[in-house]
């Protein structure tokens, strides 16, 4: 594999859970739970309606033997219409349902004996009597067990008085008991008709949400097919018509990258034009001095083409090297990883004026230097102007504008490089007296390859000067401002001023 291949980036892992198993997990144990109450709710609501309809026919029956209840002439307490009533109420059931009325004297003057022994009218001996005494005249529903079978007793207890016997009476029980089975049955019917009824409607939501979820999506997989079938430098915005509104964002933020990257691309295809442009030149002329080198036969002439060649290539050296500064300058640095560390500004720019000392002495110009460190008369070692930049790429900055000011500034000229604070701004300023630039044109002169047609072409050079500097300093989050110098002995009475201005780092302003 070759190692120098464009790495393709990490393909990513589908997420385990989609929107359609999301929705699911997140709705159905809601309705789960919504209808398990409601279900619940009416189960019982239903229940107590079954309980009270089957204790209303329940209770027929005795209130019908209760009103046939007399004390006949010879003072006996007998039933009337028993066996009518008997047959009515074991018509429809003939198991499990059991009739009795028994009586039990109350002696005059004396109360109630629930131990009193009891004689039985009608019915079956030994229903399960209520836990305890009922009142007179209110019916008392209770459960019990009467020959291993469980059953519901309703219960009745009225008192009737023997009028030939003043003050004797008699506490009749009447009672009608009947198997607890249709009761059960018909609760556990109702149960499964909630239970069957929750269930389709939990099938119907979870049916709804994955056609609803497949519906909402089409669109997004309209886009993903588009994008799919797209060529490789096809960069046109996607078309967000049709998208549902919340994924609207997304789309605008994704064609906000293309744009960027479309952005990004032209300015690589516009500088690798200008670079390619602006290469030919000195190329075109290394090779015509070379040629006539080669066919020079006088020595002399041969050693001038040779010197020719020589600036020629330190030129073509510098526009190679600035092109590579702005090439790097411009690119973001794709593996950015911590905070870069706190650089001194006034280290820096010294550092500089001591680089290009010997140039500007070449030029007969004279480069001074104003250091901040005179200003606050410290003398440790503490950083003048701290600031959290890369140091290398502020050198260079500053080196593009002091190389700028010497390249520029007439031999006998005066160059001064300050740095100092303001407010919470480190500065540094590089003022020259040469010919300075006219307040309309100092924004055009960043530019790429901008060349001031007013100047004469051999203190011109490739025009990025100024282009390196702005990108550095913007990269560290700083500005290159461009002012008239304000120099007596400028050209023209102007000069210029080009300020690199950075903020401090924190907790140093």
């Amino acid at each position: 594999m070759d190692p120098q291949a464009p790495s393709r980036p990490p393909r990513a892992e589908p997420q385990r859970f989609g929107i359609r198993a999301r929705l699911l997990a997140l709705l159905l144990p809601g309705i789960v739970a919504l209808l398990a109450l409601d279900s619940w709710n009416d189960y019982r609501t239903l229940t107590d309606s079954l309980v009270v309809a089957y204790d209303q026919s329940l209770l027929e029956p005795v209130q019908a033997l209760a009103n046939g209840i007399v004390v006949a002439s010879d003072g006996s307490v007998r039933v009337q219409e028993a066996f009518s009533v008997q047959a009515m109420f074991e018509s429809t059931h003939l198991r499990y349902k059991y009739l009795h009325v028994g009586v039990q004297r109350i002696p005059k003057g004396e109360a109630l004996d629930a131990n009193a022994p009891e004689t039985t009218l009608m019915g079956v001996p030994g229903l399960p009597r209520p836990a305890q005494t009922p009142p007179d005249g209110t019916p008392v529903f209770y459960d019990a067990v009467h020959e291993q079978h469980p059953v519901r007793v309703a219960a009745l207890r009225q008192t009737v008085y023997d009028t030939k016997h003043p003050g004797d009476g008699w506490s009749v029980l009447i009672q009608a008991a009947e198997g607890t089975g249709p009761r059960l049955q018909a609760q556990t019917e109702s149960l499964k008709q909630e239970l069957l009824r929750d269930t389709r409607m939990i099938l119907v939501v979870a049916l709804l949400v994955w056609l609803g979820v497949a519906w909402t999506l089409r669109p997004l997989e309209r886009l993903r097919r588009s994008l799919r079938e797209r060529r490789r430098d096809d960069l046109k915005p996607l078309d967000a018509s049709g998208v549902p509104q919340e994924v609207v964002p997304l789309v605008d933020a994704v064609n906000h990258h293309i744009a960027g990257h479309r952005r990004m691309v032209a300015e690589q295809s516009q500088f690798l034009a200008d670079a390619s442009h602006q290469l030919r030149t000195p190329l075109s002329i290394l090779s015509i001095q070379a040629g006539y080198a080669v066919r020079e036969t006088d020595p002399e002439r041969m050693r001038e083409s040779l010197h020719a060649i020589v600036a020629q290539l330190a030129r073509t050296r510098r526009l190679s090297e600035q092109l590579l500064s702005l090439a790097h300058a411009t690119t973001e640095d794709e593996i950015a990883g911590a905070e870069p560390a706190v650089a001194d500004l006034s280290d820096i720019a010294r550092g500089v004026v001591l680089q290009y000392l010997p140039l500007a002495h070449e030029h007969d110009q004279d480069l001074g230097w104003v250091d901040a460190r005179a200003e606050s008369e410290t003398e440790d070692q503490a950083p003048v102007l701290p600031v959290r930049a890369n140091a290398a790429e502020l050198h260079e900055a500053l080196a593009n504008l002091v190389h700028n000011a010497i390249k520029y500034t007439p031999r006998g000229g005066n160059i001064t490089v300050t740095v100092r604070r303001e407010a919470s701004h480190a500065l540094a300023e590089v003022c020259d007296s040469g010919p300075g630039i006219a307040p309309e044109r100092r924004d055009s002169v960043f530019e790429r390859f901008h060349r001031d047609p007013s100047t004469h072409a051999a203190t011109q050079g490739a025009g990025l000067g100024l282009t390196i500097a702005r990108s550095y300093a913007r990269r560290n989050g700083g500005e290159i401002e461009l002012d008239a110098a304000d120099m007596p002995e400028s050209t023209n009475g102007g000069g210029l001023r080009a300020i690199l201005k950075l903020p401090l780092a924190a907790g140093s302003s």
